[in-house]
């Protein structure tokens, strides 16, 4: 489909696109990702239905705009959020010409990567709500609408939502750069895992890593960390820490909220033996998903690290 083609048309008819190739429809969501009275009460809305002043983006993209809806992608939604940080990806996924404002016809566009190129997936803007919630990922502002957005597009790609409950971080962060991505185990790492992650980290690469579904998916366990998820790695630093150094990493739940409890949490004491200017530059105290820890925790509690940039 043809994105500009497509809404010139529209905007010369004075009418909202509606997708077929995606429809409005139970094909769209999936036979098996609910029960089937669920099914029968999706309400699919335009964000113009939902906002006065809706927009495509608010203050820039951040991985704080994304909260993660019924939907089991948070292999897709942390490869996103490490997207998020490197603008330089971000242009490809996203394109910029389009929003609410200009030229707004319920038309929007995203990009991915598929088998050695940029595929081009148009969508219209209507949105599945169950009981009057989001169905799926939904935006930490009630106004800014590219999470949702690009969500469906990914689902529209992949065939339909159900096709986004599971999946691998490691795809999303290729379908989402075009690039190389390598994956260590954390239950046997590599000597140097400090310094892996020290480097990626400073070449800008997209990182995630997730923990082992021995048991049941996303149960949280005592100490804050979810069972069968994935995170994106979000930063590994080495700071100076009571007369000596410390490699510590932080990390981003895509649900937007539930956070590690443990050291280097955001009330935990060893803050309080960190110098004053390092601490107010990486510690956010904020219930928003994100927390550092140590790399030894990392090792303990993560069972995979996925590292993913444009060459090996």
């Amino acid at each position: 489909q043809d994105f500009n083609e497509l809404r010139a048309l529209c905007l010369s008819q004075g009418l909202l696109f509606e997708d077929a190739t995606f429809p409005a429809h139970v094909s769209s969501i999936g036979s098996h990702l609910l029960p089937e009275e669920k099914l029968q009460r999706i309400q699919w809305k335009r964000p113009t239905e939902l906002q006065t002043h809706p927009h495509l983006i608010v203050d820039g993209v951040s991985r704080f705009d994304i909260m993660q809806g019924e939907i089991g992608d948070c292999w897709m939604l942390a490869a996103l959020g490490s997207l998020t940080m490197q603008k330089r990806f971000l242009g490809n996924v996203l394109p910029k010409d389009q929003g609410f404002q200009d030229n707004y016809a319920g038309i929007f566009h995203f990009r991915f990567w598929q088998y050695g190129e940029w595929v081009d997936v148009v969508i219209d803007d209507r949105l599945p709500f169950l009981n009057g919630r989001y169905l799926s990922v939904h935006p930490r502002t009630s106004n800014e609408f590219w999470p949702s957005l690009l969500e469906k597009a990914y689902a529209k790609l992949r065939g339909s939502y159900q096709n986004l409950h599971g999946g691998y971080l490691s795809d999303a962060l290729v379908d989402f750069t075009g690039g190389v991505q390598v994956q260590f185990s954390l239950k046997d790492p590599p000597p140097d895992l400090e310094e892996i992650l020290k480097a990626a980290d400073k070449s800008q690469c997209l990182m995630g890593c997730s923990t082992s579904s021995k048991s049941r998916r996303n149960i949280e366990l005592r100490n804050g960390i979810v069972q069968g998820h994935a995170y994106t790695v979000t930063g590994a630093v080495k700071i100076h820490y009571n007369n000596g150094w410390k490699h510590i990493i932080r990390i981003w739940n895509p649900w937007g909220h539930g956070e590690w409890k443990g050291p280097w949490s955001d009330d935990s004491p060893q803050w309080d033996y960190v110098e004053p200017h390092v601490r107010e530059e990486f510690l956010r105290n904020k219930d928003d998903g994100e927390f550092w820890m140590s790399c030894k925790n990392f090792q303990e509690q993560f069972s995979w690290l996925y590292i993913c940039n444009s060459t090996p």
